[in-house]
């Protein structure tokens, strides 16, 4: 996981929990889970508005029918 054996992540842990206390951790692990949950968000409608963007102008996508009934 991320090149970290168990001892570093144990010691990253570790330094966290020295620099803000014990109290401060699950106020620190929310404002993380928010702020992953709010960048995959945008991520997800960047995607989207891309491959909307990149359909309309690909030259190669066939016709729908409405336009060749018209």
């Amino acid at each position: 996981m991320f090149g970290m054996g168990p001892w570093e992540l144990l010691v990253v842990f570790l330094v966290i929990l020295l620099l803000f206390g014990a109290k401060r951790l699950p106020e620190i692990a929310q404002g993380m889970g928010k702020g992953i949950k709010e960048f995959k968000k945008a991520m997800k409608d960047t995607t989207a508005e891309f491959k909307d963007s990149v359909d309309e102008l690909d030259p190669t996508k066939p016709a729908s029918d409405e336009k060749k009934e018209k």
